[in-house]
């Protein structure tokens, strides 16, 4: 009599059920989709950090007077940064702090106030 295999619970080694019929699927476009499948390959942050450091500047350029986002996109960054060398508190303190000192040098000649807000 032939022994049988055990069978493994699940969908088999690199199935991609999940990208294509799972929870996001509802809700992205198949555009989205694509960008998805594409962003899943991706490991770590280092895109990310790339990538918000283009988008930082060019809203530096193009809507500088935005201080509100400027703020979120660069505390942000301050997080993937950290995330990314696992920083300490005081070096994420100091990396805001530095931030803040370019946006300053950057914002102030530009003739943008946004020193309360840095402090923040």
């Amino acid at each position: 009599m032939p022994v049988k295999a055990e069978r493994k619970r699940g969908a088999p080694k690199g199935n991609q059920n999940a990208r294509k019929h799972g929870f996001y699927s509802k809700v992205l476009d198949e555009a989205e989709q694509l960008d998805f499948e594409l962003a899943s390959g991706v490991e770590g942050v280092d895109d990310e950090i790339a990538l918000l450091r283009v988008k930082i500047k060019s809203v530096l350029e193009t809507d500088p007077g935005n201080v509100k986002l400027i703020m979120q996109a660069t505390n942000t960054l301050a997080k993937l940064v950290k995330t990314r060398y696992n920083i300490t508190k005081e070096q994420r303190k100091g990396l805001k702090e530095a931030i803040g000192n370019v946006l300053r040098d950057v914002a102030l000649p530009l003739g943008i106030g946004i020193g309360a807000t840095i402090n923040k």
